[in-house]
C-alpha cells in the first residue's frame, strides 16, 4: 500500500534521537543536547523586527516568482560577487525553502531512476535518504581519518562509472565538520568538467569558517562553472531562522531554468515574508555575522580542549558546528552508545551509524547548540560512562 522507496527510509534521524531524552532522570543536570544542528543563540532583533513587519504586509502573502524575489535574488548575487570576488548575476540564482529543498531540486534536475550520485562518506544522512527517495542510486567515496576525512581526486574518479550524474559534497562538512581546501575543490570541478558531471556543492556553514579565513575557494571563476557547478546554501544558520525555511542555488541559467519547473510543481515559490525580511539584512547584518563566527569559533576550541582530555575519546574531525568524535567503546554500536549517553549521562549526540556504514566507532557532536559554559561540563559527563 505504500511507495516500497518510502518505506525503506529510516524514521527521521534527528527526531529519533530526540526521543531519547526521555530516558533521562536528570541526575547530573540539565540535558546537554548537541544532537540537531541549530544555532544557540537567537536571531537578531532587527531580523525578528523585519520577519514581524513582513508577515503583517498583504502583498507577501501572494504568490511570488518561482525563482525567488527580484529583490532578493538581486542582493544575494552581489553578496556572493563580494565574498568570492566573482561576476555572479541574480538570474544565477533561485531560491527555494530551506537548503534541503534545493539538495532535492538539485538532485531532480541532473539525475533520474537508475542514475547515481556520489557522496562521500560520512554521509549527510538527509541528502542520502533523499536521493533513496527519488530513487536515485547512490555511489558512495569513503573518507578516511589518515586523510582529514577529505576524499581524494583518485577515489573520486574511480567511483564514477557511466551512471554517475554528479557528485554531493559538503564543506564544512556534515558530519565530520571537515573543510574542503580550495584546490581540492578545484581539482574536483575539474575532474567534474572532465567526466561530464556536476559538482553539487553544499556550502550551508560556509559563514563559520575559522576566523582567518577567506572566501571558501575560486569555483567561480572557473570557465564554464556554470555547466558543471551547483552551489547550495541556507539561511537557517546565519540568520538564526530554520524555522523560516529559506535556502539558495546558484548555478548556470540553464540549470536555474530547470529547477524553476522542478519547484514550480513542489512549492510554487519560497516563503515571501522570509524573502522580504532577509534581503537588507544581507548587508545590514555583515558585523553580526563576524561576531557569531568568532562564538562559534570559541565553542569550537572550547570542545576540542575537552575532547582531547579525555583518556579513550579521540577528536578526528572539527570544524563549523560539529566535532566528529570516536568513542572508546569498542565492539557496542554507534546508536547504543548514543542511546546510553542520553540516559545515564545526559549528553545527546547523532550516531555515527546514520552516516553511513562503517560509521559505528563514532558520534557527530553538534557543538553550536550549547554555549562554552555547557560545553565546558562535556568532560565531566562523558567521564561517567568509562
Amino acid at each position: 500500500m505504500f511507495n516500497p522507496a518510502i518505506k525503506a527510509l529510516n524514521a527521521p534521524p534527528v527526531s529519533t534521537v530526540l526521543d531519547w531524552k526521555a530516558s533521562y532522570d536528570g541526575r547530573h543536570g540539565e540535558m546537554i543536547d548537541m544532537s540537531q544542528a541549530v544555532p544557540g543563540y537567537p536571531a537578531h532583533p532587527d531580523m525578528l523586527n523585519a520577519l514581524a513587519n513582513a508577515a503583517a504586509s498583504a502583498d507577501n502573502a501572494r504568490y511570488g516568482r518561482v525563482e525567488g524575489d527580484d529583490n532578493l535574488r538581486a542582493a544575494y548575487a552581489e553578496h556572493l560577487r563580494m565574498l568570492y570576488s566573482a561576476n555572479i548575476e541574480p538570474e544565477h540564482t533561485h531560491i527555494t525553502s530551506g537548503c534541503n529543498q534545493a539538495f532535492v531540486a538539485a538532485a531532480l534536475a541532473v539525475a533520474g531512476r537508475g542514475e547515481s550520485i556520489l557522496m562521500t562518506r560520512p554521509c549527510y544522512f538527509k541528502h542520502e535518504s533523499s536521493l533513496g527517495m527519488l530513487g536515485i542510486s547512490v555511489g558512495y567515496v569513503d573518507c578516511h581519518d589518515d586523510n582529514g576525512l577529505l576524499p581524494s581526486c583518485a577515489d573520486i574518479s574511480a567511483a564514477i562509472t557511466p551512471e554517475v550524474r554528479a557528485i554531493a559534497l559538503v564543506s564544512p562538512n556534515n558530519p565530520a565538520g571537515t573543510i574542503y581546501p580550495a584546490d581540492l575543490l578545484t581539482e574536483i570541478l575539474a575532474l567534474c568538467k572532465a567526466k561530464g558531471i556536476w559538482l553539487i556543492l553544499d556550502e550551508t556553514y560556509r559563514d563559520f569558517l575559522p576566523l582567518e579565513a577567506g572566501a571558501p575557494h575560486d569555483l567561480f571563476a572557473a570557465d564554464g562553472w556554470q555547466d558543471h557547478l551547483i552551489q547550495l546554501y541556507s539561511f537557517s544558520k546565519s540568520y538564526c531562522m530554520p524555522g523560516h525555511r529559506l535556502g539558495a542555488v546558484t548555478s548556470g541559467t540553464g540549470m536555474i531554468f530547470q529547477l524553476a519547473k522542478i519547484i514550480d510543481n513542489i512549492q510554487i515559490c519560497a516563503p515571501r515574508a522570509p524573502q522580504q525580511a532577509i534581503t537588507p539584512m544581507l548587508a545590514h547584518l555583515a558585523s553580526w555575522r563576524d561576531e557569531n563566527r568568532a562564538r562559534i569559533a570559541a565553542r569550537a576550541s572550547v570542545f576540542s580542549d575537552v575532547i582531547n582530555q579525555l583518556n579513550g575519546w579521540e577528536l578526528i574531525s572539527t570544524g563549523a558546528y560539529f566535532g566528529y568524535v570516536r568513542h572508546p567503546f569498542d565492539g557496542i554500536g554507534s546508536r547504543d552508545v548514543a542511546q546510553r549517553m542520553a540516559r545515564d549521562a545526559g549528553v545527546l549526540t547523532i550516531p555515527g551509524a546514520f552516516f553511513g556504514d562503517g560509521q559505528e566507532q563514532y558520534l557527530r557532536f553538534a557543538f553550536a547548540n550549547a554555549d562554552r559554559e555547557v560545553i565546558g561540563h562535556l568532560g565531566d559527563r562523558l567521564g561517567l560512562l568509562t
